[in-house]
């Protein structure tokens, strides 16, 4: 106890504060953003995939005499704003419910790539984006969600202009254009620094024209999941900023529909 009183008594006099614990964030007054889309028959897919249909069960006046209305709904896994589990690319790695609370909410910055993205269709993120990113603002902190804005987000949901085709089925796979994270750039973030998840405003972590899918196999191998299709990043800050990102919890799914949203912690 005397100890303790010597050592409290040093902090006082040198001017220090003794360290608090760290306080949960007060969302009382929270400005949310949407970074989701709606589902509809918009929707953009995968060409591969199968697209989004609700179907009424039953809409109108019921027999008692209240309105009642309830659907049917379809979709893939993988379409419009959706989460990409580990297992879609890692074998044993996480699936959507594996996936903890923790590792889809927390701190998130914006890398904004756009300028040189919306003038390269194959453009890939690279780890200059990111130490570019580090000159200005300091080093990515621990456990952060990195969002990547390439400014592709404007042309949702026309096909053409968003993924590089309006096309269907394994043929128009090969003419997918839309920029990516550089599999370089994917192995700085999984061996350089500690980030929870990462998304970006295309249809894939990796660039239109990818074959082999590197980047999303390099970040699943470390159980590190992605947001896809993410909207309105242009509405964010490079830094200070909250997300939230909860997929539907499917049991095993290699992926699932996505809200995620985003609130402005700091000027």
């Amino acid at each position: 106890m005397k100890t303790y009183f010597l050592i409290l008594s040093a902090i006082l006099l040198t001017g220090c504060t003794v360290p608090q614990k760290s306080e949960k964030p007060d969302f009382s007054e929270a400005n949310w953003i949407d970074l989701s889309y709606s589902y509809n028959s918009s929707t953009l897919y995968w060409p591969t995939a199968d697209g989004f249909s609700i179907d009424p069960v039953f809409v109108g006046e019921t027999d008692g005499g209240y309105y009642y209305s309830a659907y049917n709904i379809t979709s893939a896994e993988h379409g419009g704003t959706h989460l990409d589990a580990p297992v879609h690319f890692s074998e044993g790695k996480h699936t959507v419910d594996q996936l903890s609370l923790d590792r889809l909410t927390g701190n998130a910055i914006v890398v904004d790539v756009s300028e040189r993205a919306l003038t390269n269709r194959d453009y890939l993120v690279s780890v200059d984006d990111f130490t570019s990113w580090e000159q200005n603002h300091g080093q990515l902190p621990d456990d952060i969600i990195v969002l990547i804005r390439t400014g592709y987000g404007q042309y949702w949901p026309d096909a053409e202009k968003y993924m590089g085709t309006t096309e269907r089925g394994e043929e128009a796979v090969a003419k997918l254009h839309f920029p990516g994270l550089a599999p370089e750039a994917a192995t700085w973030l999984t061996t350089q620094r500690n980030i929870k998840a990462i998304g970006l405003d295309t249809p894939s972590i990796d660039y239109g024209q990818s074959t082999l899918f590197e980047s999303h196999r390099i970040l699943f191998e470390e159980n590190i999941p992605a947001f896809e299709n993410v909207a309105n990043l242009d509405q964010l800050p490079e830094m200070g900023i909250y997300v939230i990102a909860l997929p539907m919890k499917i049991e095993g799914g290699s992926g699932g529909p996505l809200r995620i949203i985003a609130t402005i912690t700091a000027n």
